[in-house]
């Protein structure tokens, strides 16, 4: 008798464990199906819950130029002024967005280096890299506070040198 008892209860605990794991995991996976119809919703909209939802409170349209040393000029488009030059080696996430935009644009046949880049400073805190050839845009926020920075710094530069 004592032995049946000690069965039925250890039965009766591993039921119990297995409750236990089942309720979240039923809770994620009902969290997950709220937002992926919350975002299909809105996207029936036309809201694209990606895109800032601020209004542009600074924005710059920028060229990347490689030069022939192996460095990128940055250089403001409205008015052709160098922002700054990223040394060869330097700036390695800069580069590697751009490396990926410039991918884009050449599977898009987009235009090229000669059409511009658009960095914006957002009301809502967000920093975002867009390219209007082909609608690509980057949450530079999504990548750590380092990475605005780099962005900010482009941004935020005077006028620049004279090129």
């Amino acid at each position: 008798m004592d032995a049946r008892h000690d069965t039925r209860t250890r039965a009766e605990g591993a039921t119990q464990r297995r409750g236990f794991i089942r309720s979240p995991v039923t809770f994620a996976v009902a969290a997950m199906a709220l937002v992926v119809g919350g975002v299909a919703i809105a996207q029936s909209f036309g809201v694209d819950p990606l895109r800032p939802s601020g209004t542009p409170a600074v924005t710059r349209d920028l060229h990347f130029e490689d030069t022939p040393h192996g460095a990128i000029r940055i250089s403001d488009a409205r008015t052709g002024q160098t922002v700054t030059d990223l040394a060869p080696g330097a700036g390695g996430f800069v580069r590697a967005t751009l490396r990926g935009f410039a991918r884009e644009r050449r599977a898009a046949d987009a235009p090229g280096p000669e059409s511009p880049f658009r960095l914006t400073a957002w009301s809502d805190g967000r920093l975002t890299l867009e390219d209007p050839a082909t609608g690509r845009f980057v949450d530079i926020g999504a990548f750590g506070p380092s990475q605005v920075e780099s962005f900010t710094t482009i941004l935020i530069a005077q006028g620049g040198i004279p090129r």
